[in-house]
């Protein structure tokens, strides 16, 4: 008599049990809470990960780039079919593919994310002046398309320089302090992730609080363009508000300039100045080169957030 096996798959079941190949489908809807918490996990699958071929340790490099910089990028190396497939006892991957896409449609709760009801525990009370769901989700839309205008100003002048008389050609650029004119393509680039960032505070339910000079003109274009959409096509702006709820303090773009800027930056100690004329004594005292550092009293933004495009 043979060995009797008593593991409940003994020797042969493969075969027995009809094993077969099997094509498995799996639709994921998503969403990036940590950014710098997504992108430490795929640097560590791509440390993990054995390159073969002509230069492994330039694959390899190269990789880490991409998921240093791009939420793609990172999910796809955490993603990937034979690292799914490895972590399922009895299962062996022998093909398979991975497509990840970015839901267009895609916005941020503002209603959940900036709740109207006071409560002093929470810091606020009734009364008190607050960034309205309806007023981040039109600053949100403004900074995120001045985003997308500004790559697109990259990708169509790259590092011309804006011209006088021809400022119009440009979206964003043209509109920025003519000493900024002939700047190169990174700090350019700086710039339009400086809209991206401000975005990614009100996506998270944060008030965009400027971190430095360049998020200051970055969130006053994001005003001056969210005030001029309201006037010119409110009906448009009523669309895109759907189902938020309304309140006394929506579109208070006075009300932005008070409570938004100032919280963070130095104090010149003149009380007689106010914001704007702050930040317009700033920008005359500071090359362009240094509109990113941050200020000191103001949490430092991630190093390797990486940009957008």
């Amino acid at each position: 008599m043979g060995e009797r096996s008593d593991h409940p798959q003994g020797p042969g079941a493969a075969e027995d049990s009809g094993a077969q190949e099997i094509e498995a489908t799996v639709v994921l809807g998503l969403r990036i809470t940590d950014w710098p918490a997504l992108r430490a996990a795929a640097i560590a699958a791509v440390e993990e990960l054995d390159f073969e071929g002509i230069d492994p340790a330039g694959q390899r490099r190269e990789l880490l780039r991409e998921v240093a910089e791009d939420a793609n990028a990172a999910l796809g190396a955490l993603l990937h079919p034979d690292r799914l497939v490895a972590a399922i006892p009895g299962v062996e991957a022998i093909g398979g593919t991975l497509e990840i896409s970015v839901t267009e449609d895609f916005a941020p709760d503002f209603a959940e994310l900036f709740p109207l009801d006071g409560d002093e525990e929470d810091g606020g009370a009734a009364g008190d002046w607050t960034l309205t769901p309806r007023t981040a989700c039109l600053l949100h839309a403004q900074l995120l398309g001045l985003a997308d205008a500004a790559y697109d100003d990259l990708e169509e002048h790259q590092d011309e320089p804006v011209v006088d008389g021809e400022e119009g050609d440009w979206t964003v650029f043209g509109r920025l302090p003519q000493r900024t004119w002939r700047m190169h393509r990174a700090w350019r680039r700086s710039m339009a992730r400086a809209f991206d960032d401000l975005a990614d505070d009100l996506a998270l339910g944060e008030w965009p609080l400027p971190r430095c000079l360049a998020e200051e003109i970055a969130l006053r274009m994001a005003l001056v363009d969210a005030r001029a959409l309201l006037g010119a096509q409110p009906e448009s702006v009523a669309d895109m508000m759907g189902d938020l709820p309304a309140d006394l303090y929506d579109y208070d773009w006075d009300g932005c300039q008070d409570e938004l800027f100032g919280a963070y930056g130095p104090d010149d100690g003149d009380p007689e100045l106010d914001s704007e004329q702050r930040t317009e004594r700033l920008l005359a005292a500071t090359h362009p080169e240094g509109w990113f550092l941050g200020y000191e009293d103001a949490e430092e933004r991630d190093g390797q957030r990486g940009y957008r495009r």
